[in-house]
């Protein structure tokens, strides 16, 4: 493939930037730096979320949003190509899609390929212009990693299902209107064939949502749980029991989305690297640290590589395999690396919380560390890749059989 833009691309790339230009909240774009790694220096949830929705409805009512998204879905059935030229033409505005990342980069590739035609034309535009927010229920206290365990059970009705049960770590579910969960609906069956997709209203009576306090002082993450909440039957996504395979669609959208879109943080390490210390010294001159530098930047540019291939296998019409967990797989553990070895370089003034160029950092190793854990840890995706990519024989396994006489793990003793 070729990296250089095609005519047609150019005329895009222009009209793209001189529309950024013109319309983006520039006003707000020191706030907006400084989100790059999951920060909130807005004074509030509230004004970060009015500010991102504002933003969002302008790119939509002008036909910026959601790109790829065929038009009677609030998009415009361009090309990946074009989705990624204004990405980049976007810049840092586009930090502004974190409350939306969820609800268009997992959730709608799910809605398109397993809800109706009407659910799809009603949900799917709000989605698209910012008006509606959604999460993805997945994991729960005893099935995080092992997703496939989750115990979050649906029982039949009269119309529908009853859901109760308990997910945690649920991104943005205290200011989401719709989410999606996975529940057990036939626990009689093997682990992964007893499961059911379903999309829930976030007020229904019986969901409560319970935000968990971060040590950065950030909620980020919620408890939500389910209380005999009614799920019209007319609200599921796929066929009964057959949940883990439309799971399979929204995790292999997550793992594409959060490896192509999420920061590394070379830029700022080397910045740091060439900027001299009072003894007029730059770190750079040390050959350990142009290693270092060299490391880095060669995994960077493999994983910006990595989604040109992408890009390439979906202008073809197909769909990418188990590659695409490469991207959160080395980018997480690389943004840790960058980050602790930038705490390094400032020596002693790397303890000196208050100062902002340190709280960048903490907030980098951070986000790295929460990086590698969400939509799969380096561990599955080591196995993904071992497994599906390279080919090589599957883990044994003990927990084959029923699901319901698969063993529970015991508590974890303090």
């Amino acid at each position: 493939m070729t990296l250089d833009d095609l005519p047609a691309h150019e005329t895009f790339r222009a009209e793209a930037r001189d529309w950024i230009r013109r319309h983006a909240p520039w006003n707000r774009l020191a706030e907006i730096r400084q989100m790059r790694f999951a920060g909130q220096p807005f004074a509030s949830e509230h004004e970060w979320l009015a500010v991102a929705r504002d933003w969002q409805r302008k790119k939509f009512d002008a036909g910026w949003a959601c790109l790829v998204w065929p038009r009677e879905y609030g998009g415009r059935g361009l090309t990946p190509t074009e989705n990624v030229i204004f990405q980049e033409e976007e810049g840092p505005f586009a930090e502004l899609f974190g409350p939306f990342m969820i609800g268009q980069g997992f959730v709608a590739p799910t809605l398109m390929a397993y809800a109706s035609e009407a659910q799809k034309r009603s949900f799917l535009p709000p989605l698209a212009s910012g008006e509606a927010i959604w999460c993805q229920m997945f994991s729960e206290p005893g099935a995080g990693s092992d997703l496939a365990g989750v115990r979050t059970r649906a029982t039949a009705c009269d119309g529908g299902w009853r859901v109760s049960g308990q997910k945690v770590w649920t991104s943005g579910a205290h200011h989401s209107e719709w989410g999606i969960v996975l529940v057990r609906t036939d626990a009689d069956a093997a682990k992964h064939k007893g499961l059911t997709m379903f999309f829930v209203n976030m007020g229904s009576p019986g969901i409560s949502v319970r935000p968990i306090r971060q040590l950065s002082g950030t909620s980020h993450f919620n408890e939500v749980f389910f209380d005999d909440v009614f799920v019209p039957d007319e609200q599921r996504l796929g066929a009964v029991n057959e949940g883990w395979k439309v799971a399979l669609t929204t995790l292999s959208n997550e793992r594409m989305t959060l490896g192509a879109s999420t920061p590394v943080g070379f830029e700022e390490i080397f910045e740091l690297a060439t900027r001299a210390g009072e003894d007029g010294r730059t770190p750079i001159d040390s050959e350990d640290v142009r290693l270092r530098l060299a490391e880095w930047y060669a995994k960077v540019t493999g994983m910006r590589f990595g989604v040109y291939r992408i890009l390439s296998t979906l202008e073809r019409g197909e769909q990418p395999g188990a590659e695409v967990a490469v991207g959160k797989l080395v980018g997480a553990s690389t943004t840790q690396a960058i980050a602790a070895f930038g705490l390094d370089l400032l020596g002693a003034r790397g303890l000196a919380i208050e100062d902002d160029e340190v709280q960048q950092l903490h907030s980098m190793f951070s986000f790295g560390a929460i990086h590698r854990l969400e939509g799969g840890t380096d561990e599955v995706l080591r196995n993904i890749l071992a497994e599906r990519a390279l080919g090589l024989p599957a883990e044994p396994r003990a927990d084959r059989g029923p699901f319901r006489d698969v063993p529970i793990a015991p508590p974890a003793l303090g």
